[in-house]
Formats: structure tokens, C-alpha cells, sequence
């Protein structure tokens, strides 16, 4: 079977669109600001590992969860999409998306830097419910149009730029501009909408076939 690259793309869009890694730049400084470099690189790495871990059970045991509730993957995808437009239209609109923000509990003082690897870091600013519904859904469509290569090529290209970013996060809070990362965070959001949309359209055409025609 001939190597699907539009998938590989596809699913690195996805990933980019909905974790932005440079949007998250600010936060992970914000979270860390009084950490050491040593310390704000161990917890990188942490968050890296975790966000690893997250993706790989989301889309190995993902369908699996779900039969265990009852749910179908195209229930899933439906309501996956829905969540991921709602992430997006707050994006468009240059605001922080409450599914994947912390909680008004959380404050940044009141964290730990150390113990922000995992949570809020990973849980639920990285691996939040629309990066699990999106895993889930390219999970199933990958077993079933035999395209497990190409969205293992395009998970992990994603995350080894997440690790950089991460690890490179120092650096890019000194020298990125305000501007870059609303602008970033529009143009995901774009893309993390038309993805949506598509997600929505097939979920309905699954369901009523004669949507098709």
C-alpha cells in the first residue's frame, strides 16, 4: 500500500492545532518561572513522557474505553468534534479554550514547579479531551484504512517538536514576540475548525448514509 503523506500531514495539523506548542510557551514559563534551567528542563521532560504515554493509551486502548461504556468510535467522533470546534472558535477568537485551561483554582503561585509536569502541564493543558478524541479517532480510522505507519510517523514528528519546544522554552520566551503567538494561535485554530468539521461530517454521513448522495 502507497504511503499516505496527506495523513501523516493530517495528523501532525491536528496535534499542532490542538496542543500548540508555542502557545503553550508562555504557560510552561508562567508555571516554571521560578524554577532553575535544570529544574525547568527535568520538567520538560517530564511533561514530554507524559504527553507521550497519553497519546500512545488514547490511541492503542482508546476503543476499547469506549465499548466499555457503550460508545461507538462514531459517537465518539461526533462529540469529539463538536469539542474540538468549540476549541477552535476560542482560539479564532484569540482566547484561551476552558476545556484545556486550568481551572481559577489553580493560579500559578499557588503551583508547585516541580510537580506541574503532569498536572496542569500534561493533564489537561497538553493531553486534554479534545487531543483524546482526536487520538481515538485517527487511532480507528488508521486500523481500518491500514495507515498505522503513517500515523505513527506523523504522532511522533509531532512530539519530537513538542520535546524541543519544550526544552527550548528559556530561550523562546526571551525572543518571541507577543504577536507571534496570537497569530499562531489563529491560524490553529483555522485548521483545528476545518478538522472539526470534517470529523462532524463524517460522523452524520455514517450515520445517515443518505447524506452521502
Amino acid at each position: 500500500m502507497e504511503f499516505d503523506l496527506t495523513f501523516v500531514t493530517k495528523v501532525f495539523a491536528a496535534l499542532f492545532a490542538i496542543m500548540n506548542p508555542i502557545a503553550n510557551v508562555p504557560v510552561f514559563l508562567s508555571l516554571t518561572q521560578d524554577a532553575s534551567d535544570q529544574v525547568q528542563r527535568k520538567i520538560a521532560l517530564t511533561a514530554t513522557l507524559g504527553t507521550i504515554v497519553g497519546c500512545i493509551v488514547s490511541v492503542v486502548a482508546g476503543k476499547l474505553i469506549l465499548s466499555l461504556f457503550g460508545i461507538s468510535v462514531n459517537d465518539f467522533r461526533l462529540a469529539g468534534g463538536l469539542l474540538i470546534l468549540l476549541i477552535a472558535v476560542t482560539m479564532l477568537q484569540g482566547s484561551d479554550s476552558h476545556v484545556h485551561a486550568a481551572t481559577p483554582k489553580e493560579k500559578t503561585e499557588d503551583l508547585d514547579p516541580e510537580g506541574v509536569a503532569i498536572y496542569p502541564l500534561t493533564v489537561p493543558l497538553l493531553v486534554g479531551p479534545g487531543t483524546i478524541a482526536t487520538l481515538i479517532v485517527f487511532g480507528e480510522t488508521a486500523r481500518t484504512q491500514g495507515k498505522l505507519v503513517e500515523l505513527a510517523v506523523g504522532l511522533s514528528a509531532f512530539l519530537a517538536l513538542l520535546a524541543a519546544t519544550l526544552l527550548s522554552a528559556p530561550f523562546l520566551g526571551r525572543h518571541l514576540p507577543p504577536q507571534a503567538t496570537a497569530i499562531t494561535r489563529r491560524l490553529m485554530g483555522m485548521i483545528l475548525a476545518a478538522l472539526a468539521v470534517e470529523m462532524i461530517i463524517t460522523s452524520l454521513r455514517t450515520a445517515f448514509p443518505g447524506l452521502s448522495s
